[in-house]
């Protein structure tokens, strides 16, 4: 598939939707996570349509899989680095009333438990460019794979669609995200993350593995 010619994100990336203010009102106490309302939308219009100049094929697994969106106000570090973005699939393993619990925030929130849930740091989201923003959500969805079977090929469902879970990087980052947004701070070490590296990024130079919440936790 020819690459498509670069252009900037900000001139063809539909608006992306913003943290409510209320995350940010200093005398509002009750609300530190909402649902990021319209981002799974945006995200479905801008990486996953093929006729979006931002189309990336390497998220076509994941045109039918359960993913919801969430904003967080609440600072979160881990081995001294900011975490602007963490995936992870929705489990609860714990006793029956944290489970139940937990399963009624999330029909709160969304009137469903997903199957994949992925927080943004609201302070970041706001602040950060647009290609900056992309990087990132790009960044936590290569996190969801397509699973391989028994011959290393794509896994399917009896149903015919993807089976789909958490990965950590397939190098030291994503190919992907290299190829579309630079190396980075990230060192390759495979044939296929040089000759990204090689390229000039598709959309443009960002690196989002070290403020990534699950990069860090398979780190530790």
């Amino acid at each position: 598939m020819p690459r498509k010619k670069r252009e900037s994100v900000e001139n063809i990336s539909p608006l992306r939707p913003a943290p409510p203010e209320i995350l940010f009102d200093e005398s509002n106490w009750t609300k530190h996570f909402v649902p990021a309302d319209g981002l799974a939308e945006w995200v479905a219009k801008t990486l996953m349509d093929e006729s979006s100049p931002l189309y990336n094929e390497d998220h076509k697994h994941l045109h039918y899989a359960d993913i919801e969106y969430l904003w967080a106000a609440v600072e979160n570090k881990r081995q001294m680095r900011r975490v602007v973005g963490q995936c992870e699939e929705v489990t609860f393993r714990c006793g029956a009333w944290q489970k139940g619990r937990q399963e009624q925030q999330m029909k709160e929130w969304f009137g469903r438990v997903p199957a994949y849930l992925i927080t943004l740091d609201a302070n970041y989201a706001r602040e950060c460019s647009d290609i900056e923003f992309c990087a990132l959500i790009e960044h936590e969805l290569f996190h969801i794979a397509h699973k391989p079977d028994e011959f290393d090929q794509p896994a399917f469902t009896k149903d015919g669609l993807p089976k789909i879970g958490i990965q950590s990087h397939d190098v030291e980052e994503f190919v992907g995200i290299v190829r579309r947004y630079g190396v980075g701070a990230a060192a390759g070490k495979t044939a296929a993350l040089v000759e990204a590296a090689k390229r000039a990024p598709e959309i443009g130079n960002v690196d989002i593995a070290r403020m990534c919440g699950t990069c860090l936790l398979r780190a530790a």
